[in-house]
């Protein structure tokens, strides 16, 4: 297959390895590249991660490798980090690019109600690399990661695998190991990159090469001085073309001889070259070095207290001795080993005070404080408050788009600040923020009580608002309730502060299903709205909500959490009270089967939460969708919305019960699926991430799973909550009408009669007493027909559900009474078989296996596959909503444009297309786009 207008590829052997000498001994290295690059013309994508010490030739092999792209007619885009430039949100990629997080958000970068940019820089950067992609396939190249930021990290995990299904290849290149970029690294393998490690040469490519490089056999004296580079390429040639230059080889009978055996090193090499140049010149070079593998000579001169023209004889100087040399507006040195050995000829206080005059230099002229902090990060000293206030800029100024670099930077001014300095807690408190907004919540939560300590008077309140938030945000909600419940009690804290604590507090005891602890106090606020902030009213109105709905008045907790709604809409878009409600909204919604409006709540929110950065909700408007899908019966859908859910959460941080929900769908739609182990794997998560959360978040799904390897006991035993205080039961049965049945049912297999009449009474009066909702009418006729053995309530039920699952479920119950207690077999099976197709529809095959068993029992066999029921693979195999996604992926169609169409997530459009790709046996989307227009054009000729 061709692209358009696109060269023959070569293949490895045409291709030959790169000349450079120090690549013989890669030739294996060198087939991972072209195969990867060969893959990209034919329409699919790649990762090559590369790894090894520095000299090993990585930096080299991505230069010909896009040397060799470039030539085949692919994209190019090279980029690097860098040492100095760890600071700068994005550097590599958007230096790639040839943009700036500036320019990626000009129209966005200066609002200060977007509360975090990340997520808006790497959507901006996807655009990018789709406009590129949509010009042919693509090579992206970034070499040094070890110096990679936090946010370039961040965005290539999710950049390549949202683009997994463009000919898209990257080629990442690290040195050295640490715990971030092995993250990266390691996730990207586990994903499916093709990773390679650069090792040492072994002694037949040393040979190799110093004949390369000598022009000769080497004789043994020669490899002797040739291992002292132990294998690395680059010192390898720099020490032979040294000894070489040096007169120390002749050539004799067809061999290269010493005749003095010296084994000088990369470093010893530096510093001879040093040596050999004038006094100027080494003084350059080493402030040069000092300022960055690459540097403009106007900072260097400046740096000297020289005109730049004054320095055009060291400069030409260093150039002809192989140090520096030209790469478009900057001069850089021709290997960071080479810049390390120069630097390293500094002495440590000397180099320490030529960062301090870079970072100063930096400063004075104004504009960003990024670029200076970079070199004061590690030289300021705790006497210059000018330094000090430049790390508090530059941590303010990335704070929102590089979280994890402001909280360095923070904590970097906090510990050069004397502890008696007046500006001491002012640093603290921005340290705590900077950590929180990173994800750090555990250094966070520790430098804030230790802040506490010292906090001045009337500022201790907000450091325990701020702890109590970041618990929160944690997943230790019974933590965060006691720190808010410590600030609430003083007078320190007031107006808005108090209310975004009070928000917390009330969040808090939601999450441990303490409704009575709070409710005292919501009753007061709600009473007197305009003695209390928004937040404040909007928290309290939440709790009522569900002490409303643990007291059986759905009507009641629906119009305290749609005022809630209303409240929170007006107030300012950053505000922390805005978005919970909503979803909290959406919910109860979603529990009394009113699902248009719960996902139209659930869109706005996902387009707020796009526009405005703010990742801490990132997660949950898929999470909550997870559970809309489930409720319609769209098994894979929900599915897809809580993967890509909890894949938001693993990117951007958080615990808490939407995370619990999305692992509640996870598991129904494995058990419903017949997937125990995929199941238990799911339920054991769940366990783990609840922590301290009441029992009441999605336990009930656990016990699922209990019951479906037989352990009736253990799913009791978990069911027990609900089997006990009618408050509980109250509750769950109005937030999950559909267990009101299950609950019996388990209750009775357990011979628990008791239990079981508990559970019907309390399902009759939520129908009684809230009949505007349908779904509790049918829930308690399910429940009743099961513990009276009542065909009609079955009935009733199959017919009041809109829940296609649960419909099917009381007739499979309805069909099985009909077989137990009439003599009418044909009216058994008839309703087993309406049981049977309501499973099969939605895919509920271990559901529909039950049913075929019981059919087999009556005398009838219904084929495990029908026209009702999906194939494995294939077209066929598509789901509904899967199909959609495929045409209009085939169409030319982003990820993000699709989402758009179908009003859901670009994370959960990712998922759908990784299961159309497994469905169809294609790894891109130009396959797919072929085999679509094949199906159009099959479709047409019949």
């Amino acid at each position: 297959m061709s692209h358009g207008g696109m060269r023959p590829y070569p293949d490895v052997t045409t291709a030959g390895v790169p000349s450079w000498p120090g690549w013989r001994g890669r030739p294996g290295e060198w087939s991972t590249v072209v195969c990867l690059l060969g893959a990209a013309e034919g329409g699919r994508g790649g990762v090559l991660l590369i790894e090894g010490a520095e000299g090993m030739g990585k930096t080299r092999l991505l230069r010909r490798a896009a040397d060799l792209a470039e030539h085949a007619g692919l994209g190019v885009i090279q980029g690097e980090a860098d040492e100095l430039g760890q600071l700068t949100p994005l550097a590599p990629l958007t230096s790639a690019l040839g943009e700036s997080a500036g320019t990626l958000l000009a129209d966005r970068s200066g609002r200060p109600e977007i509360v975090d940019l990340r997520s808006l820089l790497i959507d901006a950067v996807r655009v990018r690399l789709e406009d590129r992609l949509g010009a042919g396939p693509l090579l992206v190249t970034l070499d040094d990661l070890q110096w990679a930021d936090p946010t370039t990290c961040l965005a290539l995990r999710s950049l390549i695998p949202d683009l997994v299904s463009y000919p898209l290849v990257w080629m990442l290149a690290r040195t050295g190991r640490d715990s971030a970029r092995d993250r990266l690294f390691d996730t990207l393998e586990r994903d499916g990159a093709t990773r390679i490690t650069l090792e040492e040469l072994d002694e037949g490519a040393v040979a190799e090469i110093a004949a390369d490089v000598l022009g000769a056999g080497a004789a043994p004296g020669v490899l002797a001085v040739a291992s002292a580079a132990r294998g690395n390429p680059f010192r390898l040639v720099e020490l032979l073309q040294e000894i070489d230059s040096e007169g120390l080889v002749k050539i004799v009978d067809g061999w290269a001889r010493l005749d003095i055996a010296r084994l000088p090193q990369v470093r010893a090499i530096a510093r001879r070259r040093l040596e050999h140049l004038s006094s100027p010149a080494q003084r350059l070079l080493q402030v040069a070095a000092v300022l960055g593998r690459a540097f403009p000579v106007d900072d260097l001169a400046e740096m000297l207290g020289e005109l730049p023209s004054r320095l055009l004889p060291q400069l030409k100087e260093a150039s002809a001795a192989g140090i520096i040399v030209s790469a478009g507006d900057t001069l850089v040195f021709r290997h960071e080993l080479l810049r390390r050995a120069v630097a390293e000829t500094l002495d440590t206080p000397v180099r320490l005070a030529l960062h301090r005059q870079a970072g100063e230099m930096l400063l004075n002229r104004g504009g960003s404080a990024v670029p200076a902090a970079t070199h004061l990060m590690h030289s300021a000293r705790s006497d210059s408050p000018a330094t000090l206030i430049a790390l508090d800029r530059a941590a303010d100024e990335v704070l929102r788009s590089a979280p994890q670099t402001a909280a360095d930077l923070a904590v970097r001014a906090l510990e050069l600040t004397a502890p008696t300095a007046p500006g001491r807690h002012a640093r603290m408190a921005a340290a705590v923020e900077a950590l929180t907004s990173a994800g750090r919540l555990g250094e966070a939560a520790e430098l804030a009580r230790s802040a506490l300590g010292h906090a001045p008077p009337g500022e201790a309140g907000r450091l325990h608002g701020a702890l109590a938030a970041m618990l929160l945000l944690s997943g230790r909600p019974t933590e965060a309730v006691k720190e808010a419940t410590c600030v609430l009690a003083g007078p320190d804290l007031t107006g808005e502060a108090r209310g975004v604590v009070e928000l917390a507090w009330f969040e808090g005891l939601i999450a441990m299903y303490d409704f009575g602890a709070g409710r005292r106090r919501a009753e007061e606020i709600v009473a007197a709205p305009g003695e209390h902030c928004d937040a404040s009213v909007v928290g309290a109105l939440m709790l009522l909500m569900c002490v409303a709905w643990s007291e059986g008045r759905i009507a009641d907790g629906l119009a305290h959490i749609r005022r809630a709604v209303r409240i929170a809409g007006h107030g300012p878009v950053g505000a922390p009270h805005r978005t919970p409600p909503r979803l909290l909204l959406a919910g109860c919604l979603t529990a009394v089967r009113e699902l248009e409006e719960a996902e139209t709540l659930i869109q706005a929110v996902e387009d707020e939460v796009e526009a405005f950065g703010h990742t801490t909700h990132a997660a949950r408007p898929s999470l909550t969708r997870a559970r809309v899908r489930l409720a319609a019966g769209a098994l894979d859908d929900a599915a897809a919305e809580a993967e890509a859910g909890l894949a938001i959460a693993d990117e951007f941080g958080g615990c808490n019960y939407y995370m619990l929900w999305g692992l509640t769908a996870l598991i129904v739609v494995a058990l419903r699926h017949g997937d125990m182990e995929l199941a238990a794997r799911y339920a054991r998560r769940h366990q783990a991430e609840r922590k301290d959360f009441d029992v009441m978040w999605g336990a009930w799904s656990v016990a699922l799973v209990g019951e479906a390897e037989g352990d009736l006991e253990q799913a009791g035993e978990t069911l027990g909550y609900g089997y006990g205080d009618p408050g509980v039961r109250c509750w769950v049965l109005a937030t999950e009408p559909i267990l009101a049945a299950w609950m019996t049912r388990i209750a009775l297999a357990d011979g628990r009669r008791t239990r079981a009449e508990r559970v019907v009474e309390t399902a009759e009066l939520l129908a009684v007493n809230n009949r505007e909702f349908p779904v509790l009418a049918a829930a308690a006729a399910h429940a009743r027909g099961l513990l009276g053995r009542d065909a009609a309530s079955l009935a009733e039920a199959e017919a009041g559900f809109a829940d296609p699952w649960a419909a099917a479920s009381a007739a499979e119950d309805l069909g099985v009474l009909v077989a137990e207690t009439d003599d009418d077999r044909q009216a058994a099976v008839e309703i087993l078989d309406r049981a049977l197709d309501g499973y099969r529809r939605i895919g509920a095959r271990r559901d529909a296996a039950r049913v075929r068993a019981r059919l087999r029992a009556l005398g009838v066999r219904r084929r495990h596959w029908s026209t009702t029921q999906r194939p494995a693979t294939g077209w066929a195999a598509l789901t509904a909503t899967e199909q959609k996604v495929a045409l209009l992926v085939a169409q030319g169609l982003t990820n993000r444009q699709v989402a758009t169409r179908m009003f859901i997530s670009p994370h959960t459009i990712k998922f759908h297309l990784s299961k159309i790709f497994a469905k169809l046996h294609i790894a891109s989307r130009t396959e797919l786009a072929h085999l679509v227009a094949e199906r159009s054009v099959l479709a047409r000729e019949n």
